[in-house]
Protein backbone atom coordinates (compact mmCIF):
# COMPACT_ATOMS: atom_id res chain seq x y z
CA UNK A 1 0.00 0.00 0.00
CA UNK A 2 1.60 3.45 -1.13
CA UNK A 3 0.76 4.99 2.55
CA UNK A 4 3.00 2.38 3.96
CA UNK A 5 5.91 2.58 1.58
CA UNK A 6 9.65 3.50 2.21
CA UNK A 7 11.15 5.47 -0.75
CA UNK A 8 14.56 5.46 -1.41
CA UNK A 9 15.82 8.40 -3.07
CA UNK A 10 19.02 6.92 -5.19
CA UNK A 11 17.13 3.69 -4.92
CA UNK A 12 19.71 2.58 -7.80
CA UNK A 13 23.07 2.93 -6.23
CA UNK A 14 26.26 1.40 -4.58
CA UNK A 15 24.09 1.58 -1.64
CA UNK A 16 20.94 2.43 -2.60
CA UNK A 17 19.82 -0.93 -3.99
CA UNK A 18 21.54 -2.57 -1.44
CA UNK A 19 18.89 -0.38 0.71
CA UNK A 20 15.93 -1.84 -1.08
CA UNK A 21 16.91 -5.63 -0.64
CA UNK A 22 17.47 -4.86 2.92
CA UNK A 23 14.21 -3.00 3.18
CA UNK A 24 12.46 -5.93 1.16
CA UNK A 25 13.84 -8.74 3.51
CA UNK A 26 12.70 -6.57 7.06
CA UNK A 27 9.03 -7.07 5.22
CA UNK A 28 8.27 -3.57 3.97
CA UNK A 29 6.86 -1.98 0.41
CA UNK A 30 9.34 -0.01 -1.30
CA UNK A 31 9.07 2.52 -3.84
CA UNK A 32 12.43 3.35 -5.87
CA UNK A 33 12.74 7.33 -6.71
CA UNK A 34 15.48 8.28 -9.18
CA UNK A 35 15.98 10.38 -12.06
CA UNK A 36 16.43 7.30 -14.42
CA UNK A 37 13.94 4.96 -13.58
CA UNK A 38 14.83 2.96 -16.70
CA UNK A 39 17.74 1.54 -14.78
CA UNK A 40 15.59 -0.74 -12.51
CA UNK A 41 14.62 -3.15 -15.22
CA UNK A 42 18.47 -4.05 -15.28
CA UNK A 43 18.38 -3.66 -11.47
CA UNK A 44 15.64 -6.18 -10.96
CA UNK A 45 17.79 -9.31 -10.18
CA UNK A 46 19.15 -7.89 -6.89
CA UNK A 47 15.79 -7.46 -5.67
CA UNK A 48 12.94 -10.28 -4.44
CA UNK A 49 10.19 -8.63 -5.26
CA UNK A 50 9.63 -5.57 -7.21
CA UNK A 51 9.32 -1.94 -6.21
CA UNK A 52 7.45 1.21 -7.74
CA UNK A 53 9.48 3.53 -9.66
CA UNK A 54 8.87 7.46 -9.48
CA UNK A 55 10.51 9.64 -11.26
CA UNK A 56 12.15 12.53 -9.53
CA UNK A 57 13.53 16.38 -9.32
CA UNK A 58 15.84 17.51 -7.10
CA UNK A 59 15.85 20.91 -8.26
CA UNK A 60 11.86 21.03 -8.89
CA UNK A 61 9.80 21.08 -5.25
CA UNK A 62 6.57 20.15 -6.86
CA UNK A 63 7.82 16.96 -8.53
CA UNK A 64 9.55 15.93 -5.72
CA UNK A 65 6.12 16.62 -3.15
CA UNK A 66 4.31 14.87 -5.81
CA UNK A 67 7.13 11.36 -5.51
CA UNK A 68 7.39 11.81 -1.69
CA UNK A 69 3.59 12.32 -0.91
CA UNK A 70 1.93 9.85 1.20
CA UNK A 71 5.39 7.80 2.75
CA UNK A 72 5.72 6.23 5.46
CA UNK A 73 9.48 7.05 5.31
CA UNK A 74 12.24 8.50 3.03
CA UNK A 75 15.69 7.51 3.02
CA UNK A 76 18.05 9.76 0.88
CA UNK A 77 21.46 7.75 0.04
CA UNK A 78 22.17 10.64 -3.29
CA UNK A 79 25.28 11.46 -3.60
CA UNK A 80 27.18 13.51 -5.84
CA UNK A 81 30.80 12.91 -6.07
CA UNK A 82 31.72 15.13 -9.14
CA UNK A 83 30.10 18.52 -10.20
CA UNK A 84 29.12 19.21 -13.39
CA UNK A 85 27.70 22.08 -15.52
CA UNK A 86 24.22 21.28 -14.41
CA UNK A 87 24.49 20.23 -10.85
CA UNK A 88 27.08 21.58 -8.01
CA UNK A 89 27.66 20.15 -4.57
CA UNK A 90 25.42 22.20 -3.27
CA UNK A 91 22.70 21.92 -5.62
CA UNK A 92 22.57 18.00 -4.19
CA UNK A 93 23.81 18.04 -0.86
CA UNK A 94 22.10 21.33 -0.07
CA UNK A 95 19.31 22.82 -1.88
CA UNK A 96 17.96 19.21 -2.21
CA UNK A 97 18.17 18.35 1.03
CA UNK A 98 16.10 21.22 2.12
CA UNK A 99 13.81 20.58 0.06
CA UNK A 100 13.24 17.00 1.13
CA UNK A 101 13.36 17.79 4.53
CA UNK A 102 10.49 20.58 3.83
CA UNK A 103 8.72 18.17 1.94
CA UNK A 104 8.82 14.95 5.13
CA UNK A 105 8.14 17.89 7.81
CA UNK A 106 4.99 19.00 6.28
CA UNK A 107 3.89 15.45 5.95
CA UNK A 108 4.03 15.34 9.70
CA UNK A 109 4.35 11.68 9.93
CA UNK A 110 6.85 10.47 7.82
CA UNK A 111 10.44 9.37 8.91
CA UNK A 112 13.45 11.00 7.30
CA UNK A 113 16.88 9.61 7.01
CA UNK A 114 19.93 11.24 5.44
CA UNK A 115 22.32 9.68 4.40
CA UNK A 116 26.12 11.75 5.22
CA UNK A 117 29.36 10.74 5.52
CA UNK A 118 32.52 10.23 8.82
CA UNK A 119 34.35 13.73 8.97
CA UNK A 120 31.64 16.11 7.45
CA UNK A 121 32.84 19.54 8.43
CA UNK A 122 32.53 23.47 7.66
CA UNK A 123 35.68 24.70 7.27
CA UNK A 124 37.16 21.95 5.23
CA UNK A 125 38.82 22.65 2.15
CA UNK A 126 37.00 20.63 0.00
CA UNK A 127 33.44 21.93 -1.34
CA UNK A 128 32.17 17.89 -1.21
CA UNK A 129 32.97 17.91 2.63
CA UNK A 130 31.37 21.89 3.66
CA UNK A 131 28.42 20.58 1.17
CA UNK A 132 27.51 17.63 3.31
CA UNK A 133 28.51 18.94 6.57
CA UNK A 134 26.28 22.53 5.67
CA UNK A 135 23.61 19.62 4.14
CA UNK A 136 23.46 18.31 7.62
CA UNK A 137 22.71 22.03 9.47
CA UNK A 138 20.07 22.68 7.24
CA UNK A 139 18.33 18.92 7.78
CA UNK A 140 18.56 19.66 11.44
CA UNK A 141 17.42 23.01 11.55
CA UNK A 142 13.85 21.56 9.56
CA UNK A 143 13.38 18.77 10.62
CA UNK A 144 15.57 17.88 13.86
CA UNK A 145 13.77 14.05 14.73
CA UNK A 146 15.31 13.09 10.94
CA UNK A 147 17.78 10.45 11.35
CA UNK A 148 21.72 10.86 9.88
CA UNK A 149 23.74 8.05 9.09
CA UNK A 150 27.43 8.48 8.54
CA UNK A 151 29.36 5.72 7.08
CA UNK A 152 33.26 4.86 6.68
CA UNK A 153 34.66 4.09 3.40
CA UNK A 154 32.06 1.71 2.34
CA UNK A 155 33.16 -1.69 0.48
CA UNK A 156 31.20 -4.73 -0.75
CA UNK A 157 31.90 -8.28 -1.86
CA UNK A 158 31.71 -7.41 -5.17
CA UNK A 159 34.68 -5.56 -5.47
CA UNK A 160 34.00 -1.66 -4.31
CA UNK A 161 37.03 -0.05 -2.69
CA UNK A 162 39.46 -3.10 -2.18
CA UNK A 163 38.76 -4.39 -5.55
CA UNK A 164 39.59 -0.37 -6.67
CA UNK A 165 42.72 -0.72 -5.07
CA UNK A 166 43.53 -3.84 -6.20
CA UNK A 167 43.53 -2.35 -9.84
CA UNK A 168 45.77 -0.06 -8.93
CA UNK A 169 48.32 -2.62 -7.57
CA UNK A 170 47.59 -4.01 -10.93
CA UNK A 171 48.77 -2.19 -12.99
CA UNK A 172 51.23 0.19 -11.29
CA UNK A 173 55.02 -0.86 -9.95
CA UNK A 174 55.92 1.93 -8.13
CA UNK A 175 52.25 3.05 -5.79
CA UNK A 176 51.79 6.72 -4.65
CA UNK A 177 50.81 7.31 -1.03
CA UNK A 178 47.95 10.23 0.15
CA UNK A 179 50.97 11.32 1.95
CA UNK A 180 53.12 9.06 3.84
CA UNK A 181 49.80 6.65 3.33
CA UNK A 182 49.08 6.63 7.69
CA UNK A 183 45.68 8.04 7.11
CA UNK A 184 43.68 5.92 9.27
CA UNK A 185 40.36 4.33 7.90
CA UNK A 186 37.86 2.08 9.23
CA UNK A 187 36.22 0.25 6.22
CA UNK A 188 32.37 -0.73 6.85
CA UNK A 189 30.40 -2.96 4.55
CA UNK A 190 27.74 -1.83 2.78
CA UNK A 191 25.27 -4.53 3.73
CA UNK A 192 26.02 -3.32 7.45
CA UNK A 193 24.73 -0.05 6.42
CA UNK A 194 21.63 -1.30 4.73
CA UNK A 195 21.03 -3.05 7.19
CA UNK A 196 21.73 0.20 9.99
CA UNK A 197 19.23 2.10 8.11
CA UNK A 198 16.03 -0.86 8.46
CA UNK A 199 17.40 -0.75 12.56
CA UNK A 200 16.54 2.80 12.41
CA UNK A 201 13.03 2.51 10.65
CA UNK A 202 11.77 -0.36 13.27
CA UNK A 203 13.38 1.80 16.28
CA UNK A 204 11.47 4.53 17.54
CA UNK A 205 14.53 5.68 19.74
CA UNK A 206 16.32 6.27 16.77
CA UNK A 207 14.81 9.13 15.73
CA UNK A 208 16.95 12.19 15.51
CA UNK A 209 20.69 10.54 16.13
CA UNK A 210 23.52 10.74 14.22
CA UNK A 211 25.04 7.41 13.97
CA UNK A 212 28.72 7.00 12.80
CA UNK A 213 29.28 3.74 10.99
CA UNK A 214 32.68 2.09 10.62
CA UNK A 215 33.46 -1.16 10.72
CA UNK A 216 35.60 -3.74 13.35
CA UNK A 217 38.73 -2.94 12.02
CA UNK A 218 41.25 -0.01 11.60
CA UNK A 219 44.06 0.12 9.25
CA UNK A 220 46.60 2.67 7.77
CA UNK A 221 46.00 3.45 3.94
CA UNK A 222 49.39 1.81 3.55
CA UNK A 223 48.49 -0.71 5.50
CA UNK A 224 45.34 -1.73 3.16
CA UNK A 225 47.70 -1.53 -0.07
CA UNK A 226 50.78 -4.33 1.42
CA UNK A 227 47.57 -6.23 2.45
CA UNK A 228 46.33 -6.55 -0.87
CA UNK A 229 49.27 -6.80 -2.49
CA UNK A 230 50.74 -9.78 -0.49
CA UNK A 231 47.16 -11.56 -0.41
CA UNK A 232 47.77 -11.40 -4.37
CA UNK A 233 51.63 -11.82 -3.99
CA UNK A 234 52.58 -8.73 -5.93
CA UNK A 235 55.61 -7.06 -4.79
CA UNK A 236 55.32 -3.46 -4.96
CA UNK A 237 57.06 0.03 -4.08
CA UNK A 238 55.37 2.49 -1.90
CA UNK A 239 56.43 6.25 -2.81
CA UNK A 240 55.25 9.24 -0.29
CA UNK A 241 53.51 12.09 -2.33
CA UNK A 242 52.66 15.02 -0.09
CA UNK A 243 48.93 16.24 -0.21
CA UNK A 244 50.18 19.57 -1.98
CA UNK A 245 51.00 17.33 -5.33
CA UNK A 246 48.22 15.56 -4.99
CA UNK A 247 45.69 18.76 -4.33
CA UNK A 248 47.43 20.13 -7.74
CA UNK A 249 46.78 16.88 -9.54
CA UNK A 250 42.97 16.78 -8.24
CA UNK A 251 42.45 19.78 -9.75
CA UNK A 252 43.84 19.34 -13.06
CA UNK A 253 41.83 15.86 -13.06
CA UNK A 254 39.05 17.69 -12.82
CA UNK A 255 38.43 19.59 -15.43
CA UNK A 256 38.10 15.95 -16.77
CA UNK A 257 34.70 14.41 -17.97
CA UNK A 258 34.95 11.33 -15.50
CA UNK A 259 37.89 12.53 -13.00
CA UNK A 260 39.95 9.54 -11.35
CA UNK A 261 40.99 11.83 -8.43
CA UNK A 262 38.64 14.80 -7.05
CA UNK A 263 39.87 17.76 -4.61
CA UNK A 264 36.97 16.36 -2.34
CA UNK A 265 38.75 12.45 -2.27
CA UNK A 266 42.27 14.15 -1.51
CA UNK A 267 40.59 16.71 1.41
CA UNK A 268 38.96 12.94 3.10
CA UNK A 269 42.36 10.95 2.55
CA UNK A 270 44.11 14.20 4.61
CA UNK A 271 42.23 13.38 8.40
CA UNK A 272 41.49 9.73 9.70
CA UNK A 273 38.16 8.45 8.53
CA UNK A 274 37.21 6.88 12.47
CA UNK A 275 33.89 6.92 14.41
CA UNK A 276 34.01 9.93 16.97
CA UNK A 277 33.53 9.03 20.65
CA UNK A 278 30.37 11.51 21.32
CA UNK A 279 27.65 9.39 18.59
CA UNK A 280 25.57 6.65 18.17
CA UNK A 281 27.24 3.11 16.37
CA UNK A 282 25.97 -0.09 14.77
CA UNK A 283 26.19 -0.95 18.85
CA UNK A 284 23.37 1.62 19.31
CA UNK A 285 21.56 -0.77 16.75
CA UNK A 286 22.43 -4.28 17.91
CA UNK A 287 24.58 -5.28 14.99
CA UNK A 288 27.68 -6.83 14.93
CA UNK A 289 29.80 -5.03 11.65
CA UNK A 290 31.35 -7.91 9.39
CA UNK A 291 35.47 -7.89 8.93
CA UNK A 292 36.83 -7.02 5.88
CA UNK A 293 39.78 -9.92 7.01
CA UNK A 294 37.00 -12.51 8.18
CA UNK A 295 35.22 -12.08 4.71
CA UNK A 296 38.23 -12.86 2.69
CA UNK A 297 38.48 -9.38 1.33
CA UNK A 298 41.57 -8.30 2.70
Amino acid sequence: MAGQEVIVLGGTGFLGRRVVRKLQEHGYAVCVATRSPEKLSQLSSHWDRPVRPVQIDLSDPDVLDRALRGARAVVNCIGLYVETRTETFRDVHVDAARRIAEIVKAAGDCQLIQISGIGVCRDSPSAYVRARAEGEEVLRRICPEATILRPSVMFSRDGAFFGDLDAILRRLPVVPLFGDGSTRLQPVYVGDVAEAICRVLDRDGATGKVYELGGPEIFTYREILMRLAARAGRRRLFLSVPFMAWRALAILADLLPNPPLTPGQVALMQKDNLVGDAVATFADLSIAPRSATAMNLL
